[in-house]
């Protein structure tokens, strides 16, 4: 497949106010991506038409998951099988994920949002904004709570910073505030937030989050942001 041109921020349509939010969900393997996704599914199924796009390199795993677990019409989620580094489908070659996305916006014309939950890549990885209209970057605590400060594209630029599975600081010896304090260091104004599903405060924020961004969205207010690196993603990958 040919690549996609290059983003111009200028020549985009910002209105978009006829079509779903496309809201992308990235950050390293096993930081909990799919049980966020599930996580907003359950909390706004009830008040919002939702579908998902998963990204895996050759399973539908991650999508069987949200189908076994019951949060959306098992055929409102859908699987791209990227077949090479999972950065590529989302950022370099959009084509499959873009074709996947506009199919259920045709199929069920009433979606608000559609969330696209990338494959496990590293702290690199980061969407095209000619393909979602946001992006949350999740990392979690047992990755380390150095890790939001040693910076990196999606940890400083993306459109929310999610430190997941707060709950289990204590068993791997992080100090969660100071976690949360690095990220906000590097992250300057845009939003950082604490996650447990166990804690309800920290999924009302994350709730309200998603209300406001899809709520600019519907005024045609919101402008995608590339959070990604200048320079051509490169790097190389054990699968």
């Amino acid at each position: 497949m040919p690549e996609h041109a290059p983003y111009d921020e200028d020549s985009h349509d910002r209105g978009h106010a006829d079509r779903a939010l496309r809201l992308g969900v990235c950050g390293p393997v096993g930081t909990g991506k799919s049980s966020l996704i599930a996580l907003l599914c359950r909390e706004l199924a009830a008040t919002l038409e939702l579908a998902v796009i998963t990204n895996d390199i050759y399973t539908d795993e991650d999508a069987r998951f949200l189908r076994s677990a019951g949060v959306l019409d098992a055929e409102r989620i859908r699987a791209v099988e990227t077949g090479a580094c999972p950065h590529t489908a989302i950022r370099d070659d959009i084509s499959a994920n873009l074709l996947a996305v506009e199919e259920l916006e045709e199929e069920y014309g009433d979606l608000d949002v559609v969330l696209v939950e990338s494959g496990g890549d590293n702290l690199t990885a980061t969407f095209s904004p000619a393909l979602v209209d946001a992006q949350i970057f999740v990392l979690d605590v047992a990755g380390g709570g150095d890790v939001a400060r040693k910076g990196g594209p999606g940890i400083e630029r993306a459109d929310l910073l999610v430190v997941n599975k707060t709950d289990l600081a204590p068993y791997v010896g992080v100090d969660v505030p100071q976690m949360i304090a690095d990220a906000r260091a590097v992250r300057g104004a845009r939003p950082v937030l604490g996650l447990s599903r166990t804690d309800r405060a920290s999924v009302n924020e994350l709730v309200t989050w998603l209300s406001e961004i899809l709520a600019s969205h519907r005024a045609g207010a919101l402008i995608p942001r590339d959070p990604g690196p200048m320079a051509r993603h490169s790097h190389a990958h054990e699968h």
